[in-house]
């Protein structure tokens, strides 16, 4: 194994007791290398992965290019027989293919202030930049390119794909600083109008062939998102990862919720039922509408709650091949 790079460093240590549930640092996402062994985004998938069945269409998976023409042995696909050679011949030839070896990997992380929420276990900011990480070195482990994009409220960082372990170290260095930045006195407000000019600028990153993983509340998603979604999977794969809070499914009555907009506070007492149904309205109505955006959008997606472990979600959600090898949650 080659020897890691070194870290770039960060703007502010990360307290240990807070690792993982409100924030993250770059070891913390380093160390996620090692959770990855059996899984992959693409066929063949076992039948329990979110990407098998009517899913699994819609990732190509890598590139093939021409090889050779060569005589038909039997269990060659037939679509491959080339019929005008074999005409010429007067026997069955067959068009071979090698898969191309290199696939770049593009991850899109949304660290805006929307994120930075979460009733149980973690902030969504959190499982957000855990989930990058691990396709991140899914996609390293399967030998291709790693890049992606990274945005908060303020501004957008792009990393290009390359394979290099100083290259993920880079990328996973912007989802930590940004992470770093979320705070609760934060004075900035969540800028809907930053998912669609992170996936505008990603449009130019990843022209065709590319593997994407976009990892979002989907916070401001509108009919633009849907149409850059479309865009993006017409010659690249795609596929989205949802974050989403409990309370996008229930609200518990015994307690009072504390929200903000970025200046002032206000608690709402949600054991008033008066108060509770209209904010449970909110969030499931929400939740249904994002999920239909992304359903019309043709890109596949996942759920990810921010009650659970990252790296338990994706082995569940994708199927992981060997399932004891992962030991406990992160």
């Amino acid at each position: 194994m080659p020897a890691s790079p070194p870290l770039p460093a960060s703007r502010r240590e990360v307290p240990v007791d807070t690792l993982g549930t409100v924030h993250v640092d770059v070891p913390h996402l380093m160390r996620l290398r090692f959770r990855v062994h059996g899984l992959s985004f693409v066929a063949p998938a076992p039948v329990r992965s979110v990407l098998s069945g009517n899913h699994a269409s819609r990732l190509r998976g890598r590139g093939l290019n021409f090889d050779e023409i060569r005589g038909y042995v039997p269990g060659d696909d037939i679509r491959h027989i080339d019929w005008r050679a074999s005409m010429r011949v007067a026997r069955p030839l067959v068009r071979a293919y090698t898969e191309e070896r290199d696939r770049p990997v593009q991850v899109v992380v949304d660290q805006r202030m929307s994120m930075h929420f979460g009733s149980q276990r973690a902030f969504k900011s959190v499982v957000a930049a855990e989930t990058a990480a691990l396709a991140t070195w899914m996609g390293y482990a399967a030998g291709d390119r790693v890049g992606g994009v990274v945005f908060n409220d303020v501004r957008i960082e792009r990393v290009r794909p390359l394979r290099s372990l100083s290259r993920i170290a880079r990328l996973f260095g912007a989802i930590a600083e940004m992470n770093a930045e979320l705070r609760a006195d934060s004075p900035v407000r969540t800028d809907y109008a930053q998912l669609n000019q992170a996936l505008g600028q990603l449009l130019h990153m990843a022209p065709h062939d590319h593997l994407i993983c976009i990892v979002s509340d989907f916070a401001g998603a509108d009919a633009r998102t849907r149409a850059l979604l479309r865009q993006l999977s017409v010659h690249n794969d795609v596929v989205a990862g949802l974050v989403f809070d409990p309370l996008w499914h229930h609200v518990d009555e015994r307690s009072a919720l504390v929200v903000s907009e970025g200046h002032l506070q206000v608690e709402l007492r949600v054991a008033n039922e008066r108060v509770r149904t209209p904010v449970a309205a909110f969030f499931k109505g929400r939740t249904a509408e994002v999920a239909e955006l992304l359903r019309t959008s043709g890109v596949p997606w996942m759920p990810l709650s921010s009650a659970e472990a990252a790296v338990d979600q994706v082995r569940r959600l994708l199927g992981a091949r060997h399932s004891g090898t992962h030991g406990g949650g992160l």
